[in-house]
């Protein structure tokens, strides 16, 4: 396995975990940094050094990505929600389940 795909295991591992005891945000986070990984290696991929660490920046950076399909841009704008008062999400999404499809095809490609 590449370091990268070591990552990604890891950080959807520490997801299923958080969620396990019950804390969704952390899931959430786990789940962002996972697609952030994913990113700088697909940046990588195409001789492009990631211009951030920020699996959030580079979220919205990739957001606006005219080669990004249609479906991985709308994971990739669940990904950025911010929640609301009650630490809900606006929309009904799993972002793990969201961000390991999202891994998968945009490494896949």
């Amino acid at each position: 396995m590449n370091e990268w795909e070591v990552e990604i295991k890891a950080e959807f591992d520490r997801a299923e975990q958080a969620r396990a005891r019950g804390n969704e945000g952390q899931a959430r986070v786990c789940a962002r940094r996972a697609a952030g990984i994913a990113i700088r290696e697909h940046l990588n991929r195409q001789g492009i050094r990631p211009p951030s660490t920020s699996a959030y920046d580079l979220l919205n950076l990739l957001k606006d990505d005219p080669h990004l399909s249609s479906d991985l841009k709308l994971i990739a704008d669940h990904l950025t929600l911010r929640v609301t008062e009650e630490f809900k999400l606006p929309v009904n999404a799993d972002l793990v389940a969201e961000a390991k499809r999202f891994c998968e095809e945009l490494l896949n490609k």
